[in-house]
């Protein structure tokens, strides 16, 4: 067997009473070889408080978010910094930093601000006074124009907050709609899923219609005030007429005639949080039986959503 390891002796004195003493070892200190009421000693009245160091995971907890102000406060706070600003400029002003600004002449104040002058000429006083005033209206709205972002501007404005509202969370709605035969339904989820940057599916059955739309709680909140307020889906239109311009439909009738629009409904099967995203953008699709449908979806893990919206309105009714 091995034998253990030897461990080392201690040493003579230890290094940090070495700058107490001047002695080689414990044994050897005597009040001449302590070094504590000497000029050069370490020992002082001072405490040495050491530097406070931030936990760390206080460093990956998510920022607090401030408190909405209301009305009053936010017409308080905007008092505030234009006091301010006005403070900073008249002291410029009185500093000889700036040159003071011409009076603001009304027709509220022109006898006060010009006196004589206008007394003299009254109608030449009240042409300057209206010219003044135009070109402060004309100089007011250039400004507004010049702060107006550009179309391109206001697009990259709203992609990079929709961007940023997706990387809080991706957010899931599932709707079963009974028929999709009026084309105006139709149009208006693709174009609202569109321009609010949601990805999904919609599924065209002849049972039933199933809709699943992701992406970030601003965007699914707008969706979903769609489908369940916005839409009247007992709106009847011909089927010839709601199926243009779409590859066939589950409840159009190929002889043109009008569909029942009276028993249609849109019902909320799910809504959740998922970890990630499970499509890459939102595409219209006629899957003609429930195998394929289940098929179609397990792409993006949600093959269950079929079976679930299926059973959905059997238990309502």
């Amino acid at each position: 067997a091995d034998s253990p390891p030897q461990r080392e002796p201690p040493p003579e004195i230890e290094w940090w009473d070495q700058g107490l003493t001047t002695a080689p070892s414990y044994e050897a200190i005597t009040p001449e070889s302590l070094l504590i009421s000497t000029a050069d000693t370490i020992v002082t009245h001072y405490v040495q408080h050491p530097v406070l160091l931030a936990p760390p995971q206080d460093q990956l907890a998510p920022p607090m978010k401030p408190f909405p102000l209301t009305k009053k406060e936010q017409k308080k706070v905007r008092r505030q910094r234009r006091a301010e600003a006005l403070k900073e400029k008249q002291a410029k002003v009185r500093l000889g930093l700036e040159p003071p600004p011409p009076p603001k002449i009304k027709k509220s104040n022109l006898m006060r601000v010009l006196g004589e002058e206008a007394v003299k000429d009254p109608t030449a006083v009240e042409a300057r006074v209206n010219r003044e005033i135009k070109e402060r209206h004309e100089g007011h709205l250039r400004a507004n124009e010049e702060r107006k972002l550009t179309k391109e501007q206001r697009h990259e404005k709203l992609a990079a907050n929709q961007e940023k509202d997706l990387a809080r969370g991706v957010h899931v709605l599932v709707f079963r709609i009974e028929t999709l035969a009026n084309g105006r339904h139709r149009y208006k989820i693709n174009i609202n899923s569109e321009q609010l940057a949601l990805t999904g599916i919609c599924i065209l059955n002849p049972k039933f219609n199933l809709v699943i739309v992701e992406g970030g709680i601003h965007s699914i909140t707008k969706f979903r005030k769609l489908m369940v307020n916005r839409i009247d889906w007992k709106e009847s239109i011909t089927a010839r007429e709601g199926s243009k311009g779409v590859e066939g439909d589950a409840g159009a009738d190929e002889e043109g005639q009008a569909v029942d629009m009276t028993k249609n409904m849109c019902t909320l099967v799910w809504e959740g949080e998922v970890r990630q995203k499970g499509f890459k953008r939102f595409t219209t699709e006629r899957v003609p039986s429930d195998a394929l449908a289940r098929e179609r979806l397990e792409r993006a893990r949600m093959e269950y959503m079929w079976t679930q919206a299926k059973n959905a309105v059997a238990k309502e009714g």
